[in-house]
């Protein structure tokens, strides 16, 4: 997807600080219910890591 299809801003990827998952924004989650193109900010602040179980709060963004 081309920057002018994702709202003008490319796509960010997130490292969980407790155990290195990674959420592709591009991506998304969809097994977790989270759709392909879900920005980082639109996640409830409730989601907490699907591999170890830490909060949003505990994720950094990252460049790849």
């Amino acid at each position: 997807m081309s920057a002018a299809q994702n709202g003008g801003r490319a796509f960010r990827s997130w490292m969980c600080l407790v155990c290195g998952f990674i959420y592709d924004e591009e991506a998304g989650l969809p097994d977790e219910g989270i759709p392909p193109g879900t920005r980082w900010e639109d996640i409830s602040i409730a989601w907490a890591c699907p591999d170890c179980g830490a909060r949003k709060d505990d994720f950094e963004m990252v460049e790849i």
